[in-house]
Formats: C-alpha cells, structure tokens, sequence
C-alpha cells in the first residue's frame, strides 16, 4: 500500500489586498514605485488592478505545480483562509485533476499577516485505499512556558508567554487503508533582516529551534519519547531553515560554478542528530537538494532546501529505496539551474514572475506497513 505525500509553500494565497505600501514604501510593489502616486485612492486602484491582472498567470502556474506532484495528501503553506482555499481549487486545481481533493482543512494561526498552513485530501489513494481522518489538533496556543523552551537566546525575541509557533503546528491523526499514521504540519518563522551584527538567518534561529524542539516535545508526548521510532509519523513544510546549502558563483555573462557546503548548525538539528526523523532529501544528490533559489544581486546568491518531509525511522526504513522529487517547472527564468538540472518551464513563467511560487512543491511515494 502506497501514498503520495506532499508540501508545497504557495506564496500569498491570499482574498484581501494589501494597500500599506501607500504610506510605507518598504510595503510598495516594484512596479508601483516606477509612477508618481500622490492620491492613496489612485494608489488602491492601481494595487488592485496589479494583483488582478498578474494573479490568474500565478494560480494557473500554483496549479499546475500541484497537478504534477500527484500527492494523495498535499500539505500547504501560506494560505489567507478556507475561502482562499476552496476558490483556487475550485476555479484552478479542478481544471488540472478533477475532483481530487474534497477534503480540506485549515485551522487559523498566528500569523501576523494571517497566513495559516492547510492540507487538502484525496478521499482515497492513488492505490484505492481510504484515507480517514480520524483527528485534527492545531498547536498555536502553546506557549514557551507550556514547554519549559524560554532560555536567554529568546529573551531578544519575546517572553515566556508567548505562543511557540509563529503559524502553527498542525496535527493530523489518520488512518490510510486502515493503517495509522500521522502527519505534522509547519510553517517556522521567516529569516528577518540582520540583527545585532547577525544576518537574518542566524539572528532568527533560537526561535526556529524552539519551534522544532516544540514539534519533537508534542511527537515525544503523543508516542513516548521510548517509541517514537516505531509509529508512522511525518513532519511537513516550509521550514526556513537549511543544514547545507549550494553556493552559485558567476553571472549570466561569465558563467556560474557550483559550490557545496554545510552549515556549522541548524535550528532543524534538533531532528537530525540523535536519528528522531529523517530528512528524506539527503538521499538525492549534495547538488540536487535545493527548493529555494534565494539571491540579491551577484555577490549573494544559492540553492538551498527549505521545503522538508521528514520520516519517522519506521517510516524510513519502510522506505529505504525511495526518494523524494520536486517539482522545478514552476520556478522563474532568473533561478539558476546547476547543470543537467533544467527543466521545462511552464506556458507564461517570467523572468521572476509570474511563478508558481518562490518555492518548488516536495513529493514523496511511501508505502505503510
């Protein structure tokens, strides 16, 4: 028995307009800034005429993306609402699978900006066996105290009583053809800008780490700290965090190399350096890893991977000669594509948009024992 599971950061699926940028130029989209905009009237309109119009080309490419993974569960990032959900698979993803995911679920997070993470469904795998939802848990009201997490390296961030996860972590009890397993769902915070002489990365690390210390502590609790290794169990999304990453070297005009390297620590070390879970990912390719392509200008650019499925080691020993795909097609003509790497883009992709996303959709066959 098999099962295609997937994640997928989708990038602003969002219902409302954002018009800040009006007083906050830091807010204002590129192009905006390119006209005189004095009336914030004028300045609405020509927000929601750019979104609109750019919008269709964007979800048509989300879609497409998500038709190609083929999961029978499909774990999203960065979705405004239900209604946001239920109008993009109902206008795009029902025009590239058909009536393929009927069951949808989303629990309201704490992001400022409202994005929650969600998970769409197949009534049955691709195998036809039925995948029950047997619970659903959302963990956005733990707070760090509720863990005893709160050290001095989160004393610049906020207090003790502030909630863990900066979205939520969403769990998923369910049995698939009869067989448990259960399914764990992030999103951890975003690199921010440099801080205190540190760059966006290092300076917003000891909260990711205590959002991935607060994921194993509710896996430990739910299983035993002693059996987790047997229980079918999977953590996944957008981690934004990476353990390695590929630096690219060189512009358009005088070619570019490749460079591998590892990161002296990780927030997501936490799951890797007693065998807790497996980053299936490591099973491809040191150069062949990345989900991201992240630049600002020539002198900072590489690959890296933030998107993540990790295994129970049950599950991974389950699945020993597998590995996961990802699905680049979505990705804008300005990522850079190490060699024998390029794929074919999908119809309208831009230089940097429209794209299906900023990120490339993970997915994994697994068989369950």
């Amino acid at each position: 028995m098999s099962l295609r599971l997937a994640t997928f950061n989708v990038e602003n699926l969002m219902t409302r307009f954002d018009f800040t940028g009006f007083r906050n130029q830091l807010r204002q989209d590129r192009v905006i800034q390119l006209f005189e905009v004095r009336n914030e009237g004028v300045y609405q309109q020509l927000e929601q005429a750019r979104v609109v119009a750019s919008t269709d080309d964007t979800r048509q490419m989300t879609a497409l993306a998500i038709a190609d993974a083929d999961a029978d569960i499909l774990c999203l990032q960065e979705i405004d609402n239900m209604a946001a959900l239920q109008a993009f698979e109902y206008g795009y993803l029902f025009r590239m699978v058909g009536n393929g995911y009927r069951q949808k679920y989303l629990v309201e997070g704490n992001d400022s900006r409202g994005i929650d993470v969600a998970v769409l469904m197949r009534e049955e795998t691709r195998d036809g066996q039925k995948i029950e939802l047997r619970e659903i848990k959302s963990h956005a009201m733990m707070t760090y105290r509720d863990l005893g997490l709160f050290d001095d390296t989160l004393a610049p961030h906020g207090h003790m009583d502030d909630k863990v996860f900066k979205r939520d972590c969403l769990e998923l009890d369910l049995l698939i053809g009869g067989v448990p397993f259960t399914l764990y769902v992030v999103h951890f915070k975003s690199m921010g800008s440099p801080r205190d002489g540190l760059d966006g990365r290092q300076s917003t690390m000891p909260v990711r780490r205590a959002e991935v210390r607060a994921v194993r502590r509710i896996i430990e609790d739910r299983f035993g700290a002693g059996a987790t290794a047997s229980k079918n169990f999977a953590i996944c999304g957008d981690m934004n965090d990476y353990q390695e990453r590929v630096d690219v070297i060189g512009s358009r005009r005088t070619g570019y190399r490749f460079e591998h390297r590892d990161e002296t620590e990780s927030a997501l070390d936490a799951f890797s350096h007693d065998g807790f879970a497996e980053n299936v990912m490591r099973r491809r390719d040191p150069i062949d890893r990345w989900t991201l392509y992240h630049a600002r200008g020539p002198q900072e650019q590489w690959l890296c991977q933030l998107d993540y499925i990790w295994l129970s080691p049950a599950l991974s020993a389950a699945n020993a000669g597998r590995k996961p795909e990802i699905i680049r097609n979505g990705q804008p003509f300005r990522t850079v594509f190490p060699p024998g790497q390029e794929v074919e883009r999908y119809p309208r992709t831009g230089w940097d948009r429209p794209k299906a996303s900023d990120h490339c959709p993970v997915v994994m066959t697994l068989d369950l024992k």
